[in-house]
């Protein structure tokens, strides 16, 4: 007698082995229909496994997580196949599951173009229609290099090689002439992929991602479980592009990059005054919430990043430098060991602590070039970087302090959409179990008192204690992790930190690295796309232009511009000598939340006509009470 037991807790028992169609079918004829692929004890498996001994088992349909990823996952395989069917000699390389779609690389001399990515979804609809049967196999790995090097594709071959030995390899076969070399798990035919998918672009690729590597061409696809979801999705796209930061950025005049400084940003005053309102208003919530600010050296020596651990791990990434001396430089990565140096100056006490150290830090990374995207991915930035140095006890009520700071900010930025992702002990780690046990419950306690929704991410922790990752969404459904929370229990013990608690003894002192935004950069270019580059009044670079209608009006116009930055509120006059619709529509452009309007009517009332984005109403108001109401909208900010 074999007995699966089924998620609910219910049991179903069977006199022979079983498979997962058969445990499906004995359901319901429902679950049957639309199921796609199981978990055995917590694995993930094709229908078609045989499952011979007792275990727990749960059916996935389009509407799991499981579910969706397998569809996109052979969709991936669908895509090669047809791709080596219309293009002969194509060597397919790999193809994974990505966010939201899937993608493969491929070897091959003349690129794809748009109308190939047409002709590949017309051949995989095709495909998908013969419903063609899928069949796993298991291949001797010397059978298997031996195989892919006789037909050509050598890239195979080189994967197969990279496998560990005692790893099993697997094959997948779709119909009877295409197979590729895969995990699994897969569905039980190409007719369960339906046809809510689309392929979207090709880009160059290096081969496992190393520039010294070919170029290989990617092929990006996305896949839904139904067509309502890729409309969807597409529509979202659609909304994507049109908030692209780097358009905006563009047109509101904020800021560009240069080919003379990959990933570092040239802010333009606008786009700086955007950046130091930011920075303002966090400064403010900062010093209110007990931090206190210092500024660390942007180069240390290679001898500290050598003690903290940084060069072992970190060095690729990092900008260095050899001076005359011969002594060799580094650029900081983080501001991390500079802030324990701060820390270190002067005898601590347990009376100290915590103690609250924050830094608007720039950094450098060496991000790879075809890495780079905008402000969102940077090799220059600015971290809002802050290090919290407490005892083990004060965990709990400094990682709660910190979450209820980030909501607050992120609230007030119009993110309310928070979702937290705590990630405990990796395999591989530094520290004492019970210290781990301690963090991880201060940590985890923190994240519960939030009562904000968060998921478990099993051994994703950093190798020097457990963290917390804040993902705000935006206001067309993308989710952005921001700001983070980590728990250190190894670096202020490599750099000699320590304070003398109660009974006299010296103590090294918990180490929590806090980030708000992350970098300053980054979170400007979601602020961006977030809000189409219509910013809320109280952060937007430039809150108003006054446009006097003729030259008649100009004195005016200088003189209201003047009261209004007296006022706090930032202001242009508009003198060029252009229309009033003209202006209208350039200044629209550049995102300007306020057009003030200066004629007679204004002039002999005291008063300003008020057009505000993307409205055709106009409001005139008396230029006193203006300045009240705006003023207060910046105070209250």
């Amino acid at each position: 007698m074999l007995t699966i037991t089924l998620p609910d807790g219910k049991n179903l028992n069977f006199t022979k082995e079983v498979s997962g169609l058969e445990i499906a079918d004995k359901i319901s004829k429902s679950l049957s229909k639309h199921a796609l692929v199981m978990s055995v004890d917590g694995e993930l498996k094709d229908l078609y496994f045989i499952i011979k001994k007792d275990c727990s088992v749960k059916i996935f349909t389009s509407k799991d997580p499981e579910g969706l990823e397998v569809i996109r996952h052979d969709a991936a395989h669908i895509m090669a196949m047809a791709v080596q069917e219309l293009y002969p000699g194509t060597q397919v390389t790999i193809g994974p599951v990505i966010a939201n779609g899937f993608y493969y690389d491929f070897a091959r001399e003349e690129p794809f173009t748009s109308d190939d990515l047409v002709n590949i979804e017309k051949r995989m609809s095709e495909i998908i229609d013969k419903d063609v049967k899928t069949k796993r196999e298991v291949w001797d790995r010397k059978k298997a290099i031996s195989h892919f090097k006789k037909i050509g594709e050598k890239y195979k071959a080189e994967i197969i090689e990279s496998i560990p030995e005692n790893e099993e390899l697997s094959v997948y076969h779709h119909g009877d002439t295409w197979y590729d070399l895969c995990r699994g798990p897969h569905l039980v035919s190409s007719g369960k992929i339906g046809k809510a998918f689309k392929l979207t672009k090709v880009s160059g690729a290096y081969w496992r991602g190393d520039s010294k590597n070919e170029m290989l061409q990617r092929i990006y696809g996305t896949g839904w479980a139904s067509q309502k979801d890729l409309e969807e999705y597409l529509r979202r796209i659609e909304e994507a592009e049109k908030r692209d930061h780097r358009k905006l950025g563009k047109e509101m005049d904020l800021f560009h990059f240069r080919e003379e400084s990959p990933g570092s940003v040239f802010w333009h005053e606008k786009g700086w005054s955007l950046f130091q309102k930011l920075i303002n208003y966090m400064r403010a919530k900062q010093d209110a919430a007990g931090y206190r600010e210092v500024n660390t050296p942007e180069i240390l020596d290679r001898l500290l990043w050598e003690k903290s651990g940084h060069w072992e791990k970190y060095r690729e990434n990092m900008y260095t430098s050899q001076t005359p001396d011969e002594k060799v430089f580094a650029i900081k990565p983080m501001n991390c060991p500079g802030h324990i140096q701060v820390f270190n100056q002067g005898l601590k006490s347990y009376r100290d602590l915590p103690l609250r150290i924050t830094e608007f830090g720039k950094v450098h990374r060496y991000e790879p070039s075809g890495a780079l995207h905008g402000l969102l991915r940077v090799r220059a930035f600015t971290q809002d970087d802050a290090h919290i140095f407490c005892s083990e006890d004060q965990i709990t009520s400094e990682c709660l302090n910190v979450t209820n700071l980030i909501l607050d900010i992120y609230k007030d930025l119009g993110f309310e959409n928070v979702i937290l992702k705590y990630a405990d002990r990796p395999e591989v780690r530094v520290g004492d179990d019970k210290v781990w046990d301690k963090a991880e419950a201060s940590l985890l306690e923190a994240v519960k008192a939030s009562k904000l929704e968060y998921t478990v991410n099993k051994g994703e922790g950093a190798f020097y204690g457990p963290k917390v990752e804040f993902v705000l969404r935006d206001s067309i459904g993308r989710d952005w992790q921001c700001g983070t929370i980590q728990v250190d229990l190894n670096l202020p013990g490599r750099l000699n930190a320590s304070y003398v608690d109660k009974d006299g003894t010296k103590k090294i002192p918990v180490m929590l690295h806090r980030a708000l935004f992350g970098s300053l950069e980054r979170f400007i270019g979601i602020l961006i796309e977030n809000y189409a580059g219509k910013f809320p009044f109280w952060i937007s670079p430039l809150q108003t232009v006054v446009i006097p209608i003729s030259e008649d009006f100009e004195e005016y116009a200088l003189k209201v511009s003047k009261e209004i930055k007296k006022a706090g509120i930032s202001s242009e006059v508009d003198l060029k000598k252009h229309n009033l619709n003209y202006k209208i529509r350039d200044h629209s452009l550049a995102k300007i939340p306020l057009l003030l309007i200066c004629g007679k009517k204004e002039v002999d009332s005291n008063s300003v006509t008020i057009r505000r984005l993307d409205s055709t109403k106009q409001e005139n108001m008396e230029l006193k009470t203006f300045l009240k109401k705006y003023s207060a909208l910046n105070k209250n900010s």
